[in-house]
C-alpha cells in the first residue's frame, strides 16, 4: 500500500518527492561508507598483523640480555617440560625454533646490512611461500644449505636476482676476524612490509649456531604463532608469568607499539565515522518524514475528521519512512558490496607500503559485519521517526478542512 501511494503519479509531483529521493539517496550513501569504512578497517587490521605474524610470530621468547647472537651467553636453551607446557596451551598453533645474527651483506658492487635468521628443517614456511615472487624457499636436509630467500627491497637493493652469489659478514668476537659465508639467492619475498622486508634473510640454522659454537639445543628465541590474534595479550601475559626467570617474552604488539597504536587510532576514526553516518541518516528520515506530513496536513485533517485515531494515522507515516529506509539500505549494500568486491577482486586502489605498510587497500567483511551495520542502523533510523511521528496528534481538524 506504502509503496503504490509513493510510486503513484500525484505523488511524484508533490513537493516532497525531491526531498524523499535525497533522503534514500543519504541512506544508501551511508550505508555505502559504513561498509567501506568496516571492510577496509578489518582488511588492514588483518593484513599488517598477519604481515607480521608470518616473519616474527605473536610472541618471541628470548634472553634477557640483549641479544647480539655473539656468543652462547645470550642463547636460551628451552627445555622439554617447558616445551611441552607450550604445546599444551590450544592458542598456539606452532612454536618455531630461531637463530638470528647480524651481517654484513656484500656483493661485487654494493653492500648493506641485515640479520640473517635461522630456520630448522620443520620450520612452516607456508606464510612466507605466500609472499615468494620467484625461486623457492631454501631446502634445508641433513647437509647445510647455502641456499637464502631475501626480499625483493634488498635484492634490488643489493642488485641481486635469484641464483646469484653473495658473501655476508659474521662477528665473531671483539680479537677474532669475523666469518665470511658465501650464500646463494634461492628465492626472493615481498610481503610489502618495509620495516620487515629490508631487515631478514631465511637461511640454515646451523650457519650461525656453528659461528657462535652453540649446540643444536641452543637457540635466540623460540617463535610462538597463535591460532587468533585476538588472543595475543591473554597468551603472552600466561607465558610471561610461566616462563624461566632468565626469559623474556615480548610479543608483537610490543615491539611493534607505534604501528599497533596506529591501527587502534584507525579503529577510532572508523567508529567516527560510522557515528557520522548514522546521524545524517536519521537526520534525512526525520526531515523526510516532517516534510511528509506538513504536506499532508489536510488529509490528516480528513482522517480525523472520518473518526481515524492518531496512533492509525501516525502508524501509515512510519510506515512509509520505513519504506523509504529498507529501500535505501538495499541500495546502500548492493553498491557497497559491488565496490568493496571489485577492489577486493582488481586490487584498483593502491596505497604507499611504506605508509601504511600495505601495497593496496586490503578488504576484508564478514556477513555477520554486514548483518550488524544493517540492523544498528535501520534501528536507529527507525527510532529517529518515533518522535516527529507524534505531530500528527498536534494535526486539528478544524484548522485544516476549508469549506467553500
Amino acid at each position: 500500500m506504502t509503496k503504490k501511494i509513493i510510486d503513484a503519479k500525484p505523488y511524484k509531483n508533490s513537493i516532497s518527492a525531491p526531498i524523499i529521493k535525497i533522503g534514500v539517496l543519504a541512506i544508501s550513501i551511508s550505508v555505502i561508507v559504513m561498509i567501506i569504512s568496516v571492510a577496509v578497517g578489518l582488511g588492514m587490521q588483518i593484513e599488517i598483523k598477519d604481515k607480521i605474524s608470518s616473519i616474527e610470530g605473536h610472541i618471541n621468547i628470548t634472553s634477557f640480555k640483549n641479544i647480539s647472537n655473539e656468543n652462547s651467553k645470550n642463547s636460551i636453551i628451552p627445555k622439554n617440560e617447558f616445551l611441552n607446557w607450550l604445546e599444551s596451551i590450544p592458542q598456539i598453533s606452532r612454536i618455531e625454533k630461531i637463530v638470528t645474527k647480524f651481517g654484513i651483506i656484500r656483493t661485487p658492487v654494493e653492500f648493506d646490512g641485515g640479520y640473517f635468521k635461522g630456520i630448522s628443517s620443520d620450520y612452516n614456511l607456508n606464510k612466507i611461500e605466500n609472499f615468494l615472487v620467484e625461486g623457492r624457499p631454501p631446502f634445508i636436509s641433513q647437509e647445510i644449505s647455502k641456499n637464502v630467500i631475501i626480499s625483493k627491497s634488498l635484492a634490488d637493493k643489493l642488485k641481486l636476482n635469484l641464483g646469484n652469489n653473495f658473501q655476508m659478514l659474521f662477528s665473531r668476537g671483539e680479537d677474532a676476524a669475523p666469518s665470511v659465508i658465501a650464500f646463494n639467492v634461492s628465492g626472493i619475498y615481498n610481503s610489502g612490509f618495509e620495516e620487515l622486508d629490508s631487515k631478514y634473510i631465511f637461511g640454515d640454522i646451523r650457519h650461525i649456531q656453528r659461528i657462535n659454537k652453540w649446540s643444536e639445543n641452543q637457540i635466540s628465541s623460540l617463535e610462538i604463532h597463535l591460532k587468533n590474534h585476538h588472543d595475543l595479550d591473554l597468551i603472552s601475559e600466561l607465558i610471561y608469568e610461566n616462563s624461566p626467570s632468565n626469559f623474556d617474552v615480548v610479543s608483537s604488539k610490543e615491539k611493534y607499539f607505534s604501528i599497533f597504536e596506529w591501527i587502534e587510532l584507525f579503529d577510532k576514526n572508523i567508529v567516527a565515522i560510522l557515528f557520522i553516518m548514522i546521524v545524517v541518516a536519521s537526520i534525512n528520515i526525520i526531515s523526510v518524514l516532517v516534510v511528509l506530513i506538513l504536506e499532508r496536513t489536510n488529509m490528516i485533517g480528513v482522517l480525523k475528521a472520518l473518526g481515524a485515531t492518531n496512533y492509525s494515522i501516525r502508524k501509515y507515516f512510519i510506515y512509509t519512512s520505513m519504506y523509504l529506509i529498507i529501500r535505501g539500505v538495499i541500495y546502500g549494500n548492493i553498491i557497497g558490496i559491488f565496490l568493496i568486491f571489485l577492489q577486493k577482486k582488481f586490487k584498483i586502489i593502491n596505497l604507499d607500503s611504506n605508509i601504511y605498510y600495505v601495497e593496496n587497500i586490503p578488504i576484508s567483511i564478514e556477513f555477520y559485519h554486514l548483518f550488524l551495520l544493517n540492523t544498528i542502523i535501520f534501528t536507529i533510523c527507525i527510532c529517529s521517526i518515533l518522535i516527529p511521528s507524534f505531530l500528527v496528534s498536534k494535526v486539528n481538524p478544524k484548522d485544516t478542512i476549508k469549506f467553500n
